[in-house]
């Protein structure tokens, strides 16, 4: 467990607060582009058309990074991070529904009255889903709609002001009932992770015009570099974090909420629009002089490949999100394509990051993109939609990394693009059945050491041929510490993986997903019949 601040409160927010204020941004006129391009290139396979793959056990971390300490890293290899948009979670406290004169749950852009409180109230819930560590959007007090259809409920349209309140939005609750959040799941164990935003304000924010020099004018801000870093997003409010006076105000700002609110990690949104050295010079040593312990994953929003990651995570982050794996696992699993694009985005991901792949985090679902159960399209039966959404999270479980579920992945639930993607959570019983297998793969997750940190090493893919469609890989190496994983993209297959085991070891299924039950090695590999979109989890024995 990680360290706990409670008691030291208001001294680590000066602390948090003098650290900002002596600190700004170096670097400023330093181009991503050139941080991005410093990377390593992705490995290649030239094994034949199917077969088993070389060797892709995880490479050492580069030189010349600058790695999260193992402190900030520690135990989160083996957690089960969800997120929650609390307005659509659940509803504790109805005595601030339509606090700020935005409530309405038949409008798919207001505020529907989930609240900090419906989070508290259904801690048993998640726990009973597996999940170790919750993830909030931010709760911080929303800026004034900008139209009469949409407001902040999702919490990325932060009213900043100078000097700045730290104020929260108010139909969410209150910053007591954020710090009972805290306490109630440090009380059981669990972690949480809190969504920050320092690249823009809301549209409708104070800060803007009271101090309109702290951001990038629209008409010249590509003057000055990558358009993502310092032009507008969304036609948001870009703050200048290059400036000292404007780094040192947002940093402030989260260090003190880190030390209040005993956070455990944070989510950085929209951090590939910001500048890395603002992150490394100013950010980190702010929050980490509130708690040194402090976790922390960069939104990178790219599918290209792991390399625009790198400059972030040199920068301080311990994590990004995988997002090349996500539209991988999308279209070789989603939309029934080959799985030889999930084993090339997991190898390219050591071969650019090294060790510190060990730590990026998975996902099939955000708030962002569809839903997964909405991938495959019409047409597809459910049964089918189920069994492939449940092989993705076979994946992203068993896989390195830490996995993230999105409110709604325990029913399946069905979203297109936003706000489509975040209809209030329906009941939920624990009966049904992706809940169940979300709960087995949680179990396993935080119980098999090879999950966490157990080393991995890819054993078959599909190579191109037209079948298996199949991707086996092993985590860990020790007795009793061996795991192999192997995933049917397709329809029955019957195959033959190589696992460099001697003859005779059993393996039995951990899984129960329609796979052999035990399995014996003969000749150095084992051969097993596979249903159709299914998975297997083999302990050896």
């Amino acid at each position: 467990m990680q360290p706990r601040f409670a008691s030291r409160l208001a001294s680590l927010a000066v602390v948090a607060r003098r650290a900002s204020l002596a600190l700004a941004p170096r670097l400023a006129s330093l181009a991503v582009a050139a941080w991005v391009a410093a990377s390593v290139g992705a490995c290649t396979h030239a094994s034949s058309p199917h077969g088993p793959s070389p060797d892709a056990t995880a490479n050492a971390t580069p030189d010349g990074a600058a790695d999260a300490s193992p402190q900030q890293a520690a135990g989160w290899r083996s957690q089960v991070l969800y997120l929650a948009i609390p307005d659509r979670f659940r509803n504790g406290d109805p005595t601030n529904d339509n606090a700020t004169g935005c409530f309405d749950p038949s409008a798919p852009k207001k505020f529907h009255g989930g609240d900090l409180a419906g989070l508290r109230a259904n801690l048993d819930q998640l726990q009973a889903l597996g999940v170790t560590a919750l993830w909030i959007t931010p709760p911080n007090n929303q800026a004034g709609p900008a139209s009469t259809t949409a407001c902040g409920y999702h919490g990325y349209w932060i009213d900043y002001v100078d000097p700045a309140d730290d104020a929260l939005e108010p139909e969410l609750g209150s910053a007591a009932d954020l710090e009972g959040l805290a306490g109630d799941m440090h009380a059981r164990g669990m972690r949480l992770v809190l969504d920050m935003v320092v690249n823009h304000a809301g549209d409708t924010s104070r800060i803007p015009r009271q101090h309109p020099d702290w951001f990038h004018d629209p008409a010249t801000c590509a003057q000055l570099g990558p358009a993502d870093v310092f032009c507008p997003l969304d036609h948001h409010p870009d703050f200048a974090q290059e400036k000292p006076e404007v780094a040192a105000y947002l940093s402030g700002i989260e260090a003190r909420a880190v030390a209040r609110y005993s956070l455990d990690g944070i989510r950085m949104d929209t951090a590939k629009h910001v500048l890395p050295s603002y992150f490394q010079n100013s950010f980190f040593p702010a929050v980490r002089a509130a708690n040194p312990a402090l976790w922390s994953v960069a939104e990178i929003f790219d599918e290209s490949s792991t390399q625009p990651i790198k400059p972030y995570l040199d920068a301080g982050f311990v994590s990004a999100f995988h997002y090349p794996l996500y539209g991988a696992l999308v279209d070789a699993i989603g939309k029934g394509g080959s799985v030889d694009r999930v084993a090339s985005t997991v190898a390219e991901g050591f071969a650019t990051l090294g060790d510190r792949a060990m730590d990026l985090t998975l996902f099939i679902d955000n708030h962002d993109n569809i839903r997964f159960a909405n991938v495959p399209g019409l047409g597809v039966p459910q049964d089918e939609i189920w069994r492939r959404e449940m092989l993705a999270l076979d994946l992203i479980f068993t896989l390195p990394g830490v996995p993230q579920l999105y409110y709604g992945d325990e029913l399946a639930m069905y979203g297109g693009p936003d706000p489509d993607n975040r209809h209030d959570l329906p009941a939920v019983t624990g009966s049904e059945p992706m809940f169940q297998r979300i709960a087995k793969l949680a179990h396993l997750k935080q119980t098999v050491p090879a999950f966490a940190d157990g080393a991995y090493k890819e054993l078959w893919r599909q190579n191109g041929a037209a079948n298996p469609n199949v991707f086996a890989f092993s985590r860990g190496s020790g007795p009793g510490e061996r795991i192999v994983v192997i995933a049917n993209g397709a329809a029955h297959s019957r195959v033959t993986i190589p696992v460099h085991l001697p003859d005779g070891a059993l393996l039995t299924d951990e899984l129960g997903d329609g796979a052999p039950v035990q399995v014996m090695v003969t000749g150095g590999a084992i051969a097993l019949d596979l249903p159709a979109k299914s998975a297997a989890i083999y302990r050896v024995n």
